[in-house]
């Protein structure tokens, strides 16, 4: 582990295995972090931080321009150990790793920007104005499905705001946020000032979120368990960002061109085998095209390559761990329970690796658990509305807000979507697209904050305040104002 500016071992000798989901067998071994390496991590953090907040932004964005650099040269390298460790596609990760350096550069052009504003006053003798400042030491709790990709949506904009960090990643996928943590020392950032402790939720995670050495917690997983990090969070009163769960709409209309929507439902559901929190995991389809476009999708779902993620030629690759596939089997089997139609797939395929078939349910029902409970599997549930007031009861029927897309070509009708759909992002014949200059968070059970965009320095900083009386004059310590 990374803990200021030092590789450390846990202090207890501790360690654990992580599996290759493809293979089912163990590949890496990491340290096991309890709460006395948390606290060295954030006792590094503190340390860390008087220095780094003084430091001028000139400066972090140096550094952070630096590391982009070299997140690029080892973006393939990086992009493997991640495949190994969680299954996802190499043909998706090394472009993902590649683009990550856009992500440093956006936020090291904002680090040396970070300011406040004059306030006009409404008495001429007082000078009002505000200062932005770091909020602290920062705790950010990752997922196994983009260790590194969301933990650099934490550290970005937190680094170009004078924040230090504590970087906590799944213990399901630790090893590519490890790999990554030597970049950001190799790029010269001082001790301390970015550290990483692997290790499980009860013994690194729980100590971590309840560290009244934490000023905030950013944390990105599952929304029962985001609950839990805003209680442990709200024992200090610790600030919160949380980007969690979704159970979002992808809605095709009509007049859609229905061989484009099909390719964004595919990417929205299949595409990393359904394991991201956007995942459009909700199909509603215009009645007069139901028929025809489920037809046309489950064609594609059925000829999807399932396979080696380290072969540029496969499509979907397994579910990140074991205990995982059967609860997205549990997903299936509910709903089969439900009354849902099976469409297509809905079974192991043959062979090794934690695989589930691409699958379709038809004849969802609003009150079955396939229409409300996230699976975070690729598994697609279908229902059909007769008009757009009915399109837009149907996908704002959920506790989640995180996304939504819209297929039509009505540019009024797509105008109209985007404002009544209740949903952090919404996407327009598309689906699945974010960059560094693009807020991204959910509303309802989908979080709290917001993650990129120049909004995140908000996420990152402290609003003060400052009063100057100009004229020097007495005035009645007994009157306010």
């Amino acid at each position: 582990m990374l803990i200021g500016g030092e590789w450390v071992a846990a202090r207890s000798g501790a360690t654990f295995e992580t599996v290759d989901p493809f293979t089912g067998r163990a590949w890496a071994e990491v340290p096991r972090a309890a709460a006395a390496d948390v606290g060295a991590a954030v006792g590094a953090a503190r340390a860390a931080y008087e220095d780094w907040r003084r430091t001028t932004g000139n400066e972090r964005a140096r550094l952070m321009r630096r590391l982009a650099d070299l997140i690029a040269e080892n973006a393939e390298r990086i992009a493997v150990v991640e495949t190994t460790d969680n299954g996802k596609l190499i043909r998706e990760m090394e472009g993902q790793l590649r683009g990550l350096a856009d992500h440093y550069l956006y936020f090291a052009g904002a680090a040396d920007k970070i300011g406040g504003a004059t306030i006009p006053s409404d008495r001429s003798n007082f000078l009002i104005y505000t200062l932005r400042e770091p909020v602290g030491v920062v705790a950010a709790i990752t997922p196994w499905n983009s260790p590194v990709l969301l933990a650099s949506w934490k550290l970005a904009p937190a680094l170009a705001a004078g924040c230090t960090v504590v970087v906590k990643p799944a213990e399901q996928a630790p090893a590519s946020t490890l790999e990554f943590a030597e970049l950001i020392a190799e790029a010269g950032f001082p001790p301390g000032v970015v550290n990483v402790v692997t290790g499980f939720g009860p013994d690194a995670g729980a100590p971590l979120v309840a560290h009244p050495g934490v000023d905030k917690v950013a944390f990105t997983g599952a929304t029962a368990t985001g609950r839990e990090v805003m209680r442990g969070a709200a024992s200090h009163l610790a600030r919160v960002s949380l980007e969690l769960g979704g159970k979002s709409p992808n809605v095709v209309f009509a007049d859609a061109d229905l061989e484009a929507a099909a390719g964004g439902v595919v990417a929205g559901v299949f595409a990393a085998a359904g394991q991201t929190c956007m995942a459009g995991s909700r199909l509603l389809v215009e009645a007069s095209v139901h028929d025809e476009f489920v037809a046309l999708l489950a064609e594609q779902a059925d000829a999807i390559r399932l396979g080696d993620p380290l072969d540029p030629a496969t499509e979907m690759g397994p579910l990140a761990f074991a205990a995982h596939r059967e609860a997205v089997e549990r997903h299936i089997a509910g709903a089969v329970q439900d009354g849902a139609r099976l469409v297509c797939g809905g079974d192991r395929p043959p062979g090794d690796g934690y695989f589930v078939q691409p699958t379709i349910f038809g004849d969802v029902k609003g009150e079955m658990r396939l229409a409300r409970e996230e699976v975070f599997g690729p598994v697609l549930a279908v229902q059909r509305f007769a008009d757009e007031a009915e399109a837009v009861r149907i996908a704002n029927a959920t506790e989640f807000g995180l996304a939504a897309g819209v297929w039509t070509s009505d540019v009024r009708r797509a105008h109209r979507m985007a404002r009544e759909l209740r949903a952090g992002t919404v996407w327009i014949n598309s689906y699945r697209a974010v960059g560094p200059m693009a807020p991204f968070g959910g509303f309802g059970a989908s979080g709290i904050g917001r993650e990129n965009g120049l909004v995140a320095l908000d996420e990152y900083t402290e609003l003060k305040t400052v009063w100057v009386e100009l004229s020097g004059a007495a005035r009645d310590p007994f009157k306010l104002g």
